[in-house]
Formats: C-alpha cells, structure tokens, sequence
C-alpha cells in the first residue's frame, strides 16, 4: 500500500473548552486559537477529551464546532471530536463536523459498552462511511476500558479515509509493532511524555495537552525530532517530562486548566464529575511550571 498522507504533521493542540458560570467563554476561546495558531501549532482538536466532550449538550458541541470553524478561518487544520460509544449519535456528530467543513474528525474507541472485535470494526465503518471526512482512530484504554487490536487496526486501515492514529497507551513494545504500520496508519503520539520517541520510530506528531500552554516549546521539540536533531529534541522531552507528569496527577483537563487559569488565560472551571485539583497537585504544578518558564 503506498503511504497514506498524514491529516497534519507535527503538533496537533487537543484545545481545552474554557468555561464561565457554566457557558462556553467563547471570548476566551478566541484568545486560545489565537495564541495556539500564533505559536505555529498545525492543528486544534476541537471537542475532544481535553475539551470535555462526555459534558457538552449537542447545542453545545455543535455551536462549538461551528464558532471554531468560523473563527480559525483556515488558519489551522481542524480536527474535530465526534466519537462516542453510541454509534448512531457518533454519526450524527461527524455529519454535522462535515457540515462545518472541517477537515477531519478524531473517533474515539467506543467504552464502556466493549464491543467485540467485530462490533467495534462495524462501528468505526458506519461512522467513516457516513461522511467524506479523513478519520483519526483514537486509542485510549485507560480510559475506554478497550484496547485497539493490531488485527482491527489492520482492518481499518484499509479504508483509505483512515489517515491516522492518536495513541495513548503506555506500552512501548505496543509503539515499536504501530510505527511498523506507520506507512498505512499514520502514528501520533496521545502522551505528551512520548513525543519523542514517537517520532524517533517515525511518527507524525502528537495530539497534546501541555501544548495548550506551551505551544511553542511543543512545537520546538517536533521540529528538533522532524530536523534529526535529537540530542536538542531529548534535552526538551527530558526538560518538561516533570511537568507533564503533574498534569496528569488528577483526571484531565482539570489539571491544565487550573495551571492556564493561573496564568491568566482561562478560568480553571470544569464541569462535574470532574473538579478543582486538590492543594497538593496545584503545588506541585506551580512548581514544575516555574522551573520551565
């Protein structure tokens, strides 16, 4: 198979959805785009899991999708967030993601319900045929509870709309067998930790949560990994690796929204289940932040 050209190559910031009084501060959100695209980020993923998704209102969501659209204005890809674990409302999401012109769409593994191997290949299908958009296949088990198979991957890959793969497990011997699929599914890391090794095995880039904060340093260590200049490129892994490893103390996005509020770019408000990060973890960001800026 001749290789599949990649949605986007290098950082991909997974945009938090800032709130106030319970509504989207969409005045907010315009600075983060602005910020984000001033740093030269390559693409916001819209509506994801760092956006909060599983607690937006499809009025929500959609509105979301459509001001992010307008606003960005092509200035950057956009990605947007439409997989869930209902397949029929995942299609109706990525239709109207479709609608708003996006240039493709991020499809989590469906949780909770743990498909089989079948089922879950069925659901991606449905979802991919219902549109013209490039796919990005999401693989999170520690949060979906299921794990992609490499057989199942293989699968899909063969559809010619699946053009990547954002990968967030924490198995490097997982890494290694991807990035010799890399040719047909295009690979991105969905761990800010592993940045560069995804990319030392020939990834494409990452989907990230510390680049809503540091959008420059990010996208500094990519372009070190993409120029081959990977002494310069560990040295920036190895330098936020403490940082990155607060942010996820507590459940995301709570954490990088409360280090973002402290710096004045949002508010820290997160909507329930999720809360305020507890004193220690709030220490301990201020901490590492202050050490790398």
């Amino acid at each position: 198979m001749k290789s599949k050209k990649s949605l986007f190559k290098g950082v991909g910031t997974a945009l938090v959805t800032p709130f106030k009084d319970e509504e989207i501060d969409y005045d907010a959100l315009k600075k983060l785009i602005d910020i984000q695209i001033e740093a030269g980020v390559e693409a916001l993923i819209i509506g994801g899991t760092t956006g909060e998704a599983a607690t937006l209102s499809d009025a929500e969501r959609y509105s979301l999708f459509e001001f992010a659209k307008e606003y960005t204005a092509g200035r950057a890809t956009l990605i947007f967030g439409t997989g869930t674990n209902d397949t029929a409302v995942a299609i109706r999401h990525t239709k109207f993601a479709e609608r708003c012109g996006c240039d493709g769409v991020l499809l989590v593994t469906p949780y909770y319900n743990k498909g089989t191997e079948e089922g879950v290949y069925r659901h991606y299908m449905k979802i991919i045929e219902s549109s013209s958009l490039p796919v990005i296949l999401y693989n999170v088990p520690s949060r979906t509870g299921v794990n992609l198979g490499y057989n199942l991957l293989s699968r899909l890959a063969e559809c010619e709309r699946v053009v990547g793969l954002k990968e967030a497990s924490d198995s490097t011997d997982r890494l290694v067998t991807l990035a010799d699929m890399r040719r047909e599914l295009p690979l991105y890391s969905g761990n800010d930790s592993q940045i560069y090794p995804t990319l030392a095995l020939g990834g494409e880039g990452v989907i990230s949560v510390v680049s809503n904060i540091l959008p420059k340093r990010t996208r500094e260590l990519c372009d070190l990994c993409f120029r081959g200049e990977w002494e310069r490129a560990l040295n920036i892994q190895l330098t936020l690796l403490p940082f990155i490893k607060t942010l996820f103390l507590e459940t995301n996005p709570a954490p990088i929204k409360h280090i973002m509020a402290r710096v004045g770019m949002i508010s820290p408000e997160v909507r329930l289940p999720l809360s305020e990060p507890r004193a220690s973890t709030r220490a301990a960001l201020a901490c590492e932040l202050d050490k790398i800026t």
